[in-house]
């Protein structure tokens, strides 16, 4: 058997650390933000590069506030990747803005730069890339387009905590950088939780005062706020993953290498395999082939014990929630094609290289069958 994803095992691996950051929490007696957040917040600031962190209870309210924060709200437009999570067009519809679709590149599935210039409107505020399956989108032309047109960058850093483009970590090369804490994701708590890293302390100190009621101080509330924070807990654990994630990436690095050499030899037409551009270092959240044999690959792949899944199998325009856009069939080509190809290999810090070499021998035997 080899497992999608382990969540059991960096828990196992961390069991000391993590039941003595949690007694910490327990001891103090301090529950709702405080001295445990403001330490995470500090170290998640410092690991990115970036001067400011905002923790906020889950990775869609780091997106929609951070919108919030950028003045986005009805009749606006926000450019989002066509192929991503809903997530991140539904931050755009919290705000009371639309979404706008842009296909991505084929090579890497993020964002083609060379397609947003053409779908910027007078009505556009934002530009919200995507770190795909913890690989950088192309950052560079998306912010010179950015200035060129006096819009702001939002990044959604959910699958690329740890990633680096051009060799600087993730974290503010635009405006803002909203993360997601989910279990899952390579820096991941033990429940929900997410942040929003920036450069600009105008923009957290509105993060601030929109996750906690609209207020700086209690029963003083300045705007209509949310009730949004990181929970102390997780921050602690959170805490103790901060100081392996450099580590665990490393063995992501070197499980994606260890696919990639094994899958040359069947790679082609039928099986393509993930890119690694020289200007991004990919925290390889996930590992996803694309092939239009898709059902019978991880129909042979589940017979043989192997988990997958598809990351995403419905395009966000052709979700029954985005009906109202009136983007059809076809309306975005490749991102519906990805839909309809990606599959999402076995992927984690604590996979084994054995694991690894198993599920290549059950493609490499699938595709020379």
């Amino acid at each position: 058997m080899v497992p999608f994803l382990d969540l059991k095992s960096p828990y196992t691996e961390l069991k000391p650390e993590i039941d003595a950051a949690i007694q910490r929490v327990l001891d103090a007696g301090w529950f709702i933000l405080g001295p445990e957040v403001e330490t995470f917040e500090r170290a998640f600031a410092t690991f990115c590069q970036a001067r400011e962190a905002v923790s906020v209870a889950n990775g869609l309210d780091a997106l929609h506030l951070a919108l919030l924060a950028m003045d986005v709200g009805p009749g606006d437009e926000v450019i989002v990747p066509s192929n991503t999570y809903i997530a991140t067009w539904l931050a755009v519809s919290q705000c009371g803005a639309t979404p706008v679709p842009v296909e991505p590149r084929a090579d890497t599935h993020t964002l083609d730069p060379e397609r947003v210039e053409a779908a910027i409107t007078p009505r556009t505020r934002v530009i919200l890339p995507v770190h795909l399956y913890g690989l950088p989108a192309d950052m560079d032309p998306l912010c010179a387009i950015a200035r060129r047109h006096g819009l702001r960058i939002l990044e959604d850093g959910a699958q690329s905590h740890g990633a680096r483009y051009k060799g600087r970590p993730l974290g503010a090369h635009g405006d803002a950088v909203a993360w997601s804490f989910y279990p899952g994701k390579n820096l991941g708590a033990l429940g929900d939780g997410g942040a929003v890293t920036t450069n600009d302390p105008a923009l957290a100190d509105r993060l601030r005062v929109l996750r906690n009621y609209g207020s700086r101080v209690k029963y003083v509330n300045e705007v209509k706020g949310w009730n949004s924070r990181l929970d102390p807990m997780q921050a602690a654990v959170l805490g103790v993953k901060l100081a392996r994630l450099d580590a665990w990436n490393d063995r992501r690095r070197a499980l994606a290498t260890r696919y990639t050499q094994g899958l040359a030899a069947v790679a082609g037409p039928d099986l393509t395999l993930p890119v690694a551009p020289e200007w991004a270092d990919s925290a390889w959240h996930l590992y996803v082939v694309t092939t239009p044999r898709r059902a019978a690959l991880q129909a042979a792949l589940t017979e043989a014990g192997i988990g997958t899944l598809i990351h995403y199998p419905i395009a966000p325009h052709r979700q029954q929630a985005y009906a109202d856009l009136g983007l059809g069939p076809g309306s975005q080509p490749i991102a519906e094609r990805l839909a309809d190809q990606v599959l999402s290999l076995p992927m984690g810090p604590h996979l084994q290289a054995e694991q690894v070499d198993e599920v290549v021998g059950v493609i490499a035997r699938f595709f020379r069958a």
